[in-house]
């Protein structure tokens, strides 16, 4: 009785492709310039959905511990695949995090803290109004990397993560659960400054109603490139 009445009573479930490229600019082995661009549209109908913009310095404290701090912009477009509407939502972020790193065996763990501050443009009556609602959005991600095949030339790994998303603010209300994203999938060096990626995102989501929640599968396909400007501090 108790798990029937702890269990959502309006969920939508949705599918999505999204697509990333991201850059990593290796100024130095303590710095770097990550950016990325993560296009993600709704499947069935193909719809635009959510344009995601980011950049962010990062800095290598030591082997197990990386800080990082950037700004995100962000264009979200309706919730409904079928809606004629044309909307779309900017949103600003800056964001801060502590990312430690474990290894166990040959298992590399990586605990990510962020901190986002968002900033999300008014709307009334599907029109944009001038100024933002703003609020705080807290992270925690723990991923593994494991290695299946490694040589000299080029790797092969299974990526899982568990990401849990809270936020607050005076313009939350009752949604202050903001999301869960449980993901698994492979990654391929294709060379020491390429790799693609390629997985499932599961996507469970709370809605501003706070009663009603998205259950999102979404294929996502990621390429990276790393490009080294300094090989040390010579």
């Amino acid at each position: 009785m108790l798990a029937q009445a702890q269990t959502p009573k309006n969920v939508l479930q949705q599918d999505l492709l999204w697509f990333r490229y991201q850059n990593q600019l290796m100024i130095s082995p303590k710095w770097l310039l990550q950016s990325e661009i993560d296009n993600r549209i709704f499947f069935g109908p193909l719809k635009e959905h959510h344009l995601v913009m980011r950049t962010q310095g990062r800095y290598n404290i030591h082997e197990q511990l990386q800080a990082g701090a950037g700004v995100t912009y962000a264009l979200q477009h309706p919730q409904d695949p079928k809606s004629e509407s044309k909307l779309a939502i900017p949103e600003l972020r800056t964001q801060q995090d502590i990312t430690l790193k474990q290894s166990v065996w040959k298992v590399s763990l990586y605990h990510r803290y962020m901190v986002e501050e968002r900033f999300i443009r008014k709307v009334k009556e599907q029109e944009l109004q001038p100024g933002y609602n703003f609020s705080f959005r807290f992270r925690y991600r723990l991923q593994a990397d494991i290695p299946l095949v490694k040589n000299e030339v080029q790797n092969l790994g299974l990526v899982l993560y568990d990401e849990v998303m809270v936020q607050f603010g005076r313009t939350t209300g009752k949604h202050v659960f903001d999301q869960n994203r449980m993901y698994a999938g492979l990654k391929w060096g294709v060379s020491p400054a390429w790799a693609l990626e390629a997985g499932y995102l599961h996507w469970f989501q709370q809605r501003a109603t706070g009663t009603d929640f998205f259950s999102r599968d979404i294929a996502r396909v990621s390429i990276y490139h790393k490009v080294t400007l300094k090989k040390d501090d010579k």
